[in-house]
């Protein structure tokens, strides 16, 4: 039976990393190895400075070999792979994230940076993110029949699948695209609001706002125009 090792940064009690975990099941022997709390942003940042712990944890789903964090998501990809899953997982599956993981927003994203180390420890890889709403009808109905296409669709070294579910009702989704690029559009154009807080001193908070134009043939064109987008994604090829 296939061994498969999942992660999230959203935190091991987020809804997506459950319902992963619940689909996974179908295909093989499931372990989560998951961040206490939310990491997001914190990309491939790993832990070197002091130790960091994990502990056997309730999860939702039965069946499941569950374990908490106190680290990043690419530390527990790292114990999960070389200490707690016995001989090693076949898979790791990062996600589902809450919010798209696409163009330039991988480089940020912690649920990519996860996925990421756990190509460079040599285990086949698949990123699951979807739009930022509780509507999870086209992940609901693509997410099994999308692991079962890609589980041993082979990937170039150091490269992950990258999957992302557009945040639409099931009704509005048009469909399936494959072989999508990274797009090198910016998701959102950023910009810092600014707060004075004392003299010399001043507060910046980050502010994004979406941006609604993409290439053909790009994972943000896809998702925009309300389609599942699949591709291969790396940061070192």
């Amino acid at each position: 039976m296939k061994k498969i090792l999942i992660t999230n940064d959203d935190g091991i009690f987020s809804d997506g990393i459950a319902r992963l975990a619940e689909a996974a099941l179908k295909f093989g022997e499931v372990w989560v190895v998951a961040p206490d709390s939310q990491r997001s942003a914190v990309s491939h940042s790993v832990t070197l400075r002091h130790s960091i712990d994990a502990w056997k944890t309730d999860f939702p789903v039965a069946g499941v070999h569950a374990f908490a964090c106190d680290g990043m998501p690419a530390d527990c990809v790292r114990i999960g792979v070389l200490n707690i899953v016995p001989g090693k997982p076949d898979h790791v599956f990062s996600g589902i994230n809450y919010g798209y993981n696409l163009a330039s927003d991988i480089q940020y994203s912690a649920t990519a940076g996860a996925a990421f180390e756990a190509a460079f420890q040599g285990v086949h890889t698949i990123a699951f993110s979807e739009g930022a709403s509780p509507l999870h009808e086209v992940t609901d109905r693509y997410l099994g029949e999308i692991i079962g296409e890609l589980l041993d669709k082979p990937l170039r070294k150091n490269h992950i699948w990258n999957v992302n579910f557009p945040g639409c009702p099931l009704s509005e989704c048009r469909g399936v695209l494959r072989e999508r690029k990274v797009s090198t559009d910016v998701f959102y154009l950023d910009h810092y609001n600014e707060t004075p807080v004392s003299e010399g001193r001043t507060s910046y908070m980050v502010e994004g706002v979406r941006k609604w134009e993409a290439a053909e043939g790009t994972d943000l064109r896809a998702i925009l125009d309300s389609y599942v987008s699949i591709g291969t994604a790396a940061n070192i090829s």
